[in-house]
């Protein structure tokens, strides 16, 4: 047995879907008419290098096209700062002192080889190789 009241609330959530389909539908075919012939790049012109130009403001394109360096510095400089903020929020306290997150889990390094901080410093021992060899660009 349903309620009267409970099929009609299920019910407007897929009214409201088909009206708003019915009005994009409208509005799309609408304006289809109203688009004028498509027009394209003139023949033999570099499209990337005109967008180039454009994009740092430089008048060497053959195309005509607005100037986006301020845009493209702010946002530069926006995406600076997020990477920024997220590198400082990465960060963590530890004691009062500001540890790295780029930290590997709690293992020592020692003389070049990794040892797992633990009852056996041996277990998950990793030995890099290093380069001893000064003809081969080596330090030692």
């Amino acid at each position: 047995m349903t309620d009267g009241s409970r099929s009609r609330s299920s019910l407007a959530p897929g009214l409201a879907a088909v009206a708003l389909f019915g009005v994009l539908a409208a509005a799309i075919l609408g304006s289809a008419g109203g688009f004028g012939e498509p027009a394209g790049f003139p023949a033999g012109e570099s499209v990337v290098h005109n967008i180039g130009y454009a994009l740092f403001d430089i008048d060497l394109g053959e195309i005509a096209a607005e100037g986006f360096l301020a845009a493209f510095l702010i946002i530069a400089l926006a995406l600076d700062v997020a990477l920024d903020a997220a590198i400082y929020l990465a960060k963590r306290e530890d004691g009062g002192s500001i540890v790295s997150a780029l930290t590997d889990g709690g293992r020592d390094i020692v003389d070049g080889d990794i040892h797992t901080v633990g009852d056996d410093p041996t277990a998950n021992t990793v030995d890099r190789d290093v380069d001893t060899d000064p003809d081969n660009g080596g330090t030692h």
